[in-house]
């Protein structure tokens, strides 16, 4: 009875450890598989990193390549900027100093040219005061011979005549009554005025034709001093030339302040 029960417990204990043993064996191989796999995960793992490192390190150097490039090309376009900038300044400053010198060149040729101008202007004036100048002298001259040979006429001719002012002032002086028209009645008053009024109705017509008259007078008379006057002028003109005494060529008929007559005075060489 003891023996078998020794027995018994001997094959439950060799059952016992075979299980044991098969469980301890696989969590060896468990253990043993589990290191493998984390080995070879150790394994991988720096192998990921080093290609992701290297992945980034790439990428880092491609920025980096980039921003040189960017940063090249930006200092590049500003120093090309910087270059324009200059040479459009120096461009702007010649082309200003070119049109100062353009203005004081045109400045100074406008100035000339007024300088000329008022030269020959006051030459001009000059030449036309000295001949006016001589003009006058030589017409004072003529005149003074003239009214020297007028005086003398007058003196040998006979009696001094009345003036037309001294005929006006005795005319003036018969016609000038005193008007007594105190002791009159209206109906007289009324005949006085009406003969007042055709008296001095016929006093306007005598003045009036006196005044038409006097007109054409006049004219007709500057007409004879202007033709007088240009024959004395001449004959002075021949007498101080050439020391003839007489006028050979008859002048023609002019009027004053018409053509024929500014004509006559340059065919005779007589200027006013």
């Amino acid at each position: 009875m003891p023996v078998s029960w020794l027995e018994n417990d001997c094959s439950a204990l060799t059952i016992c450890a075979g299980f044991a043993t098969d469980e301890v064996e696989e969590e060896v191989k468990e253990e043993v598989e589990e290191e493998v796999e984390a080995a070879e995960e150790e394994e991988e793992t720096p192998k990921r990193s080093r290609r992701k490192e290297d992945i980034h390190r790439k990428r880092m150097e491609k920025d980096l390549t980039e921003l040189q490039t960017l940063i090249e090309a930006h200092f590049e376009s500003r120093k090309k900027e910087e270059e324009e900038l200059i040479n459009l300044t120096d461009r702007i400053d010649k082309r200003r100093s070119e049109r100062a010198e353009q203005v004081r060149i045109r400045t100074e040729k406008e100035k000339e040219r007024q300088n000329r101008i008022n030269e020959e202007k006051a030459r001009k004036e000059e030449e036309e005061f000295k001949k006016k100048a001589d003009d006058d002298a030589k017409k004072k001259k003529v005149l003074t011979n003239l009214q020297f040979s007028g005086y003398k006429t007058e003196k040998k001719g006979g009696p001094r005549k009345k003036t037309e002012r001294e005929k006006k002032r005795a005319i003036l002086s018969e016609r000038h009554k005193e008007l007594n028209i105190d002791h009159l009645k209206e109906d007289k008053l009324r005949e006085k005025a009406t003969e007042l009024w055709k008296w001095i109705h016929q006093l306007e017509a005598e003045k009036f034709d006196l005044q038409y008259q006097c007109s054409r007078q006049k004219y007709d008379y500057q007409g004879d001093q202007e033709q007088t006057g240009l024959e004395e002028i001449v004959l002075q003109i021949r007498i101080e030339t050439t020391g003839v005494h007489s006028i050979h060529t008859t002048l023609p008929e002019v009027h004053p302040g018409t053509l024929q007559t500014r004509k006559t005075c340059v065919t005779y060489g007589i200027f006013f």
